[in-house]
């Protein structure tokens, strides 16, 4: 049975989150945006409230919360500026929840921990100059030699590239099946930034998240030990995919926050923006515009914690977190549009913060499954093209 009411946990961690948001993040944000500068010491604080750990078992370091309370705190932190989210959304989502699945015990002790605490920031490399929703397309090799193996290739596009410590990276092990396109010859890595031929960099062309750090890597003869391997040889594409689900939870959350900002600044503009003699607000087709992000954003919050509510009892959630992510992203599009037509001129200009919000939003729809990609699975579930197989490796349930 589906209780759509909070726990007291959940609301103490909105409380703080939003208390935190508002006095730390927000009198900041724009000035941040602006300079195109990322801003290290919000990580500092995240991991002080646990947020950096905060569905990760106590034995490990987290704050051993559920997943509805990752998503609420997905949403919180993108209600401020969509970048606090990516950070939960690479750090937890993408790598530390995979680690704590499919990672050995010593990897979890060596890489999971540390993470859960906050003491290290980690990150996800799968897409590349010339892969990105086909996976299968990346060059990224990985060859064994020994008791170690070599690294070649560039990851671009990656979240945090300048910043995190360790990057689970997705490589080719057997390039026979590479000329084949057979996805059972691709591996998982854990690279850290100090091995021998590691090199990153920031993209600085980018017109959305500009106080967030986003990059590429690159590959040299990078050897990584056998051990740093993550999970058998042959299952780095199931591992991407099991990464990109709870990834995609974050991003629905988040997006879903994004569409609550817009509604926010829009109902207080209408308010006391007046023309033709009354509020704007009185103007139905303003109106229209709000009932839009009123109803997205209630469609979109239902749907992100059906997908949370399945993670907690331990289901099988991605056709749910699939449309969760596709209908919550195309609707933070269309409420951000929306948000700056609200404001008229005054959208376009930086003094007021929908112009982020339009910049930020777009690139959602795009990563971590485009929503072209999203149509076509939703389309095929609907079909019964697609029916999910058992996985070796499942999110465990949430034990309380």
């Amino acid at each position: 049975m589906i209780d759509l009411e909070l726990g007291s946990e959940h609301e103490a961690l909105v409380e703080t989150l939003r208390d935190w948001g508002a006095k730390e993040v927000a009198p900041k944000v724009h000035d941040l945006d602006r300079a195109h500068r990322f801003e290290p010491d919000f990580i500092r604080q995240m991991a002080e409230l646990q947020l950096l750990g905060i569905c990760l078992p106590e034995e490990y370091g987290g704050a051993g919360m559920d997943y509805v309370s990752l998503g609420l705190a997905c949403e919180e932190l993108e209600y401020v500026d969509t970048h606090l989210r990516v950070i939960m959304s690479v750090h937890v989502g993408l790598n530390s929840m995979t680690l704590w699945c499919w990672g050995s015990e010593e990897q979890k002790q060596s890489y999971l921990a540390p993470q859960a605490r906050g003491d290290r920031i980690a990150t996800y490399g799968l897409t590349e100059p010339n892969a990105g929703s086909d996976a299968v397309g990346i060059q990224t090799t990985a060859v064994r030699r020994g008791d170690r193996y070599v690294l070649n290739g560039e990851k671009t596009w990656i979240s945090l590239a300048d910043v995190a410590d360790h990057f689970l990276v997705i490589a080719w092990t057997d390039q026979e099946k590479k000329k084949k396109r057979d996805h059972s010859g691709m591996s998982a890595f854990i690279v850290e930034r100090g091995f021998k031929g590691f090199s990153s960099y920031s993209l600085t062309e980018k017109w959305g998240i500009l106080a967030g750090n986003t990059g590429g890597f690159s590959l040299q003869d990078v050897e990584v030990p056998v051990e740093n391997r993550v999970g058998e040889e042959g299952e780095g594409f199931r591992i991407a995919m099991f990464a990109l689900e709870n990834g995609r939870y974050t991003v629905a959350a988040g997006a879903t926050g994004l569409i609550r900002a817009c509604r926010d600044a829009s109902v207080r503009y209408a308010q006391g923006r007046e023309t033709f003699g009354v509020p704007i607000g009185q103007h139905q087709l303003v109106k229209e515009m709000i009932a839009q992000m009123v109803s997205d954003y209630e469609a979109s919050r239902l749907l992100w914690l059906q997908a949370g509510w399945m993670k907690n009892t331990g289901r099988r959630n991605t056709r749910e977190t699939s449309l969760a992510k596709w209908f919550a992203t195309v609707a933070s599009e269309r409420a951000a549009a929306d948000a700056v037509q609200v404001h008229g001129a005054n959208g376009y200009s930086d003094e007021y913060p929908v112009g982020r919000y339009y910049r930020n939003c777009k690139a959602a729809v795009i990563y971590e499954g485009s929503r072209e990609v999203h149509k076509l699975m939703q389309a095929d579930y609907a079909l019964g093209y697609r029916r999910d197989k058992p996985r070796r490796v499942e999110l465990p349930a949430y034990r309380g």
